[in-house]
């Protein structure tokens, strides 16, 4: 390797290409960074493809000394498919929108970019800085024109603001997230003036930090106002004959939208389009990836290819590639020109050779610590291990000084390569390639050369602070006409809200229907009392009549249901407290070194999770743990880690799983992991012979077998085990009933962990009292991108589309038809029709032996297209399948879509879903209502939305069974659950014999005569003001409701005074409450307090209360206070009663 010295010092006559040979693994980003130091004008490097951008955008950033004055800027494409029918994620163009800003401003620094990102052509090099503008504390800002600006600037109008691109005012209180920013801002105004600029969360919905300025760049790279909409419109009747108005996208931009689909005409926003170069200052000095010229003529051919199949499908209108791409050769010759490096070192990182002259380990070698021991025992350099997680960089430490070698650790490269440099030394950092640079006498190991994998890092999200419980009881997707169910009144209809005058005061009430056009008015303190009605189908929810006893015994017989379902349960949770479980211990120094052969970095809620199954392991209480993740979240991860502590601890493990082909999926997975650990693992289901069977069987009953992984015939009853310890369950609900009754005895005795995506609404029923233990996995891993859904026609252009778009950018595709009978055919079909495609067919009616054949090809990619049955529902882990087509999809089941679905999307590309139909008119409603929902629930970690809508549209009966299904069709699934809930805390307080009725909770009514409402102007949106409403009355402490308040003036503004009465009644309610009072009647002349007759409260303090008032107070009949007390304003009135509760109370 030539002297590096040599290589990057200062070139003046550097005019002609150069190319840059021998530079080996992150030399190359050490390269390019060493160039830029040493020039005073930009560096720009256009990597083949996005891979290649982060890899050498990490390496740049490992080795750059001052990232202030030489900047690093990374410009990606739209990462989608040219033509694609979906347009870029709204993160993808925020980052391009920023780096477009920042580039006229790059005197020198880096910037990376890609080919397809050079090729794709940029809106004119002013259109950022001409309609982007700032805002700054003491400015003059009136909302209407920063509403008009927002808007014409292409960000969208919401009521909450999520992601990048949105907005919304709300009176003083204007939310937005710019383009270009990683976090929201919230703007207060006082008048006119904007008096603060916070950063707010925008899950809590929580401001925090201040800020004296911010920039607002546009929201989109086209305008969309009136005068580019206009120009729009002509530039489009120029460009496509014929009568426009047959084009949705011109009729909908004509109205001022922005249809879907609309990306792909950017062009007509403009007079004229320009690229990369026309924005990036004229002396710079440009790096060409290897085999530049060769990566751009293949992008154009694959821009080409997707242009001549848009053309294919009817209604797409597709704009010449050239309007949206520059050509080759106009990428060629404005290259000419410019000062070029050309990136020409052989490729090693795909062979089995080394690189030259850096450290190697042998692929998947088991003793990779002691590799890098001896290594270090033998090398002549100062050398840098660089790890991607803490947890390996503590691992390592610890080895090395087990071997009487002390690493010190670094911030980085640049402490570590100066000369007062230490000579080992370990850090933490994103670089996946090592190198030796031997002038400097330095070498960098990485993990990824150690280990053979990198770590997969987690996104910036936090853990999810989402519960099961809140999900299925909150009224957020309630919408009008729902059914409802009042716990006093029964089923009724939402109607909304209504602001009623109430004697002298107005107050918003929520609107319900009852049978025969019967109306409650529901007030707004109350919506503690009202859930969102899921058992059964909405349109035949059993609506009550007011007034009738119809209610009361629906209730009554309830109450005896759900003491029946809740003794049931007690009994189960008191066999298991009485049967101690087997503690166990953590070996902590080899858990230590098994968690860190996992190849991906813990996302927060797996973390969370992993620690509470090993409290539960630890604990003397049998574990019955359910843990609740999406499909790819990370639940078999969890599963492995207390598999490795039951078997340390001498106890057996099994794992029971529905289906042949996910138990073959887990067996393999706990073979790789397991591979290095002196641990058995066998699997039992109908890929293994009976011979097989019997003496996995008999390893069981002598202990010589660690863990089983196995089908339903686990649980047949020749199956004995020595000591099981811990019993893990995939899917439970999956299983049929007598599987469920011989799980149910073995709960009682063993520890057991279940794993579940979709869980069914019993369990979540389980979880929510408090039986079993729940652990929620709802952060994605970093890069996980939603599933884009479609509901289609099923047309052959399309498929054909769908088919290509996947297997040209390499991918794999499922099509699923779930009638065997017809398979082939359709498999004949879709090879006439897509001849590109090699294909292979899967269902369950093929001998086992042969279907693992085929799987296995289709994972090691022999074939690109596998037509399928429903048998890929579990159990199929393909990475590289990213786009799936369900046949007839309106005739499978939510919870299955939902499982099917989830086969694609396991990667960092964008997956995408089809749910073809034969027509819409053929479909039944309850079709159409789970494709709706399976479409609209796109969102990582959509699992327990999903399992309240399966409730709502299969019905209690088909999930539940049909005893309990008659009690949740009567009163809904959140009331059920809330009886349930009562009747166990009951039950369990009560000796055996004593009979159990539904304890009635004191209902406390409050009237001090004051307006109950935030006012439209504050608080405009009405799902808003409802859901806020809803948390208010359901608020259980004092603290709950300060909270909220903060939350609320933080979100909203200061508040007007009718809302203050909404949190100050709330307040008096709750101690009222506690104190066992009915009703608080107050009015400019005094009123009265009614107690019940069950009041825990103190008499003496009852008499100490009416012996100071002075005879404003005295006792009329055994539980009411009368009150005489002059109070004509409302906070009169509001601080009588706080006082006349404070001393109740007993408060000092």
């Amino acid at each position: 390797m030539r002297a590096l010295r040599d290589k990057f010092k200062p070139n003046s006559d550097l005019t002609q290409t150069t190319r840059w040979s021998e530079l080996y693994g992150s030399a190359e980003g050490f390269g390019i960074t060493r160039l830029a130091d040493s020039l005073e004008k930009p560096v720009v490097v256009i990597a083949n493809d996005s891979r290649r951008m982060k890899l050498l955008q990490e390496e740049i950033a490992f080795f750059i000394r001052d990232h202030s004055t030489a900047p690093l800027l990374s410009l990606s494409d739209w990462e989608c498919l040219p033509y694609d029918v979906v347009s870029p994620q709204p993160e993808v163009i925020s980052d391009r929108l920023r780096t477009l800003a920042q580039i006229p401003h790059l005197e020198r620094g880096i910037l990376l970019s890609t080919v397809p990102a050079l090729m794709q052509r940029l809106p004119p090099s002013e259109y950022i800085s001409g309609h982007s503008f700032f805002l700054e504390t003491g400015q003059i800002v009136d909302p209407e024109n920063l509403r008009i600006r927002l808007q014409e600037a292409g960000y969208l109008a919401v009521s909450q603001v999520l992601c990048q691109g949105e907005y919304a005012i709300r009176g003083g209180v204007i939310d937005i997230y710019p383009m270009g920013s990683s976090e929201p801002f919230r703007l207060d105004l006082f008048g006119n003036q904007l008096e603060t600029i916070r950063l707010f969360d925008p899950t809590s919905q929580r401001s925090s930090e201040t800020r004296s300025s911010i920039e607002l760049l546009p929201g989109r790279e086209y305008p969309t106002d009136r005068d580019a909409i206009n120009r729009f419109r002509a530039n489009f009747r120029r460009q496509f004959e014929g009568d426009p108005q047959k084009h949705l996208v011109y009729r909908e931009i004509s109205k001022g939208n922005l249809p879907a689909g609309l990306d792909c005409f950017w062009p007509l926003f403009y007079s004229q389009t320009d690229t990369l170069f026309e924005h990036l200052p004229c002396n710079a000095t440009w790096i060409l990836d290897k085999d530049f010229r060769d990566s751009v003529d293949k992008h154009w051919a694959a821009i080409a290819d997707r242009h001549t199949l848009a053309c294919l499908v009817p209604e797409r209108l597709p704009l010449p590639p050239e309007q949206l791409y520059a050509a080759p050769a106009e990428i060629i010759q404005r290259l000419d020109d410019e000062v070029k490096i050309v990136l020409g070192t052989e490729e090693h990182e795909q062979s089995e050779r080394p690189i030259p002259g850096t450290f190697w380990v042998e692929p998947r070698s088991s003793e990779p610590y002691q590799a890098v021991i001896k290594h270090l025992q033998h090398t002549r350099y100062k050398t840098l291990l660089a790890f991607e997680s803490l947890g390996r960089q503590d691992i390592i430490n610890e080895v090395l000084r087990g071997r009487d070698m002390c690493p010190t650790e670094v911030d980085g490269w640049i402490e570590f390569s100066n000369k007062a440099g230490p000579h080992l030394a370990t850090t933490t950092c994103r670089i996946e390639r090592g190198a030796v640079f031997q002038d400097l006498g330095l070498e960098v190991i990485t993990e990824t050369q150690i280990f053979g994998e990198r770590a997969t890092h987690t996104s910036r999200r936090t853990a999810s602070s989402r519960n099961p419980e809140s999900i299925i009881q909150s009224l957020a997707e309630l919408k009008v006409d729902d059914p409802v169910v009042h716990e006093d009144h029964g089923v009724g209809r939402y109607r909304g809200l209504k602001i009623m005058r109430i004697l002298e005061h107005e107050s918003e009430l929520m609107v319900v229907d009852y049978q025969g056009d019967d109306k409650l008015y529901v007030p707004i303190l109350n919506l503690h009392l009202v859930s969102r009605y899921l058992g059964g189908d909405p349109e035949t929810a059993p609506l009550h009549k007011l007034g009738s006893e119809q209610w009361a015994r629906v209730k009554d017989r309830a109450a005896k249901r759900t003491r029946d379902t809740a003794a049931e349960l007690l009994e189960i949770q008191a066999i298991r407290a009485s049967r101690a479980g087997a503690t166990l211990a953590i070996p902590t120094q080899e858990y230590s070194k098994f968690v860190s052969t996992f190849v991906h970095e813990e996302t927060p809620d797996q973390i969370t999770a992993m620690e509470d199954v090993l409290n539960d392991l630890v604990s003397d209480r049998p574990m019955d743990r359910l843990v609740c993740g999406d499909v790819g979240f990370g639940k078999t991860e969890i599963a492995l880690r207390a598999a490795f502590v039951a078997v340390h601890n001498g106890k057996q493990v099994a794992l029971l799983v529905p289906t042949t082909l996910l138990a073959q999926q887990h067996f393999d997975t706990f073979l790789d992991r397991f591979s290095n650990q002196p641990v058995s693992i066998r699997c039992v289901s109908r890929l293994q012979t009976n011979k097989e069977v019997e003496k996995t069987l008999d390893s069981l009953r002598n202990a010589s077998l660690d863990i089983v992984i196995g089908t339903h015939r686990l649980l047949q009853p020749d199956v004995s085990f020595k000591d099981l310890g811990l019993l893990i369950i995939d899917e439970e609900h999956r299983f049929g009933v007598r599987q469920k009754e011989h799980i149910k005895k073995l709960r009682q005795v063993v520890d057991i962990l279940t794993l579940t995506a979709t869980p069914i609404p019993r369990t979540l029923n389980f979880t929510m009292t408090g039986v079993r233990d729940i652990s929620l996995i709802a952060t994605p891993p970093e890069q996980r991108v939603a599933i884009k859904t479609f509901i289609r026609i099923k047309h052959d252009g399309l498929i054909r589309e769908a088919c290509l778009r996947e297997i040209n950018r390499g991918g794999q595709v499922f099509f699923l038809h779930n009638q065997v009978r017809s398979i082939e055919r359709v498999r004949d079909e879709l090879q006439i029709l897509v001849p590109e495609a090699t294909i292979g067919i899967a269902h369950g009616q093929m001998p086992e032996s042969e279907l693992e054949v085929v799987m296995r090809n289709f994972q090691q990619q022999r074939f690109n297209l596998m037509v399928c049955s429903t048998i890929i529902e579990s159990g199929i882990d393909i990475p590289n399948a990213n786009t799936i087509l369900i046949d007839r999809a309106d005739r499978l089941g939510l919870a299955q879509l939902h499982q099917i679905r989830g086969r694609v999307g396991r990667s960092h590309r964008q997956a995408f879903a089809y749910l073809l139909i034969p027509d819409e008119i053929a479909i039944t409603k309850n079709a159409t209502k789970r494709l709706d929902a399976i479409a609209s629930l796109e969102g990582l970690g959509a699992g327990f939305a999903l399992a309240s809508h399966d409730l709502e549209i299969r019905g209690a009966g088909e999930l539940l069974g049909e005893e309990q299904s008659g009690t949740i069709d009567d009163i809904g699934f959140s009331l059920y659950a809330d009886y349930l809930n009562r009747a166990i805390r009951d039950l369990s307080k009560l000796p055996t014999d004593t009979k159990f009725t539904l304890d009635e909770q004191t209902r406390t009514e409050v009237d001090l005569n004051l307006p109950i409402l935030f006012p439209d102007s504050y608080l405009p949106d009405v799902h808003t003001r409802l859901l806020l409403y809803k948390r208010i009355a359901s608020a259980e402490t004092t603290e709950d409701l300060y909270d909220l308040q903060l939350e609320t003036l933080d979100r909203f503004g200061l508040l007007p005074e009718v809302a203050k009465s909404v949190f100050a009644i709330s307040d008096i309610k709750l101690t009222a409450t506690s104190l066992g009072i009915e009703k608080i009647q107050l009015g400019d002349n005094g009123g009265v307090v009614r107690f019940s007759e069950h009041t825990a409260l103190d008499p003496i303090l009852l008499v100490g209360l009416i012996e100071s008032s002075d005879g404003e107070i005295h006792m009329r009949g055994p539980y009411t206070l009368n009150i005489i007390a002059s109070l004509p304003l409302p906070q009169d009135k509001i601080t009588y009663i706080k006082h006349l509760l404070a001393t109740l109370r007993g408060d000092p």
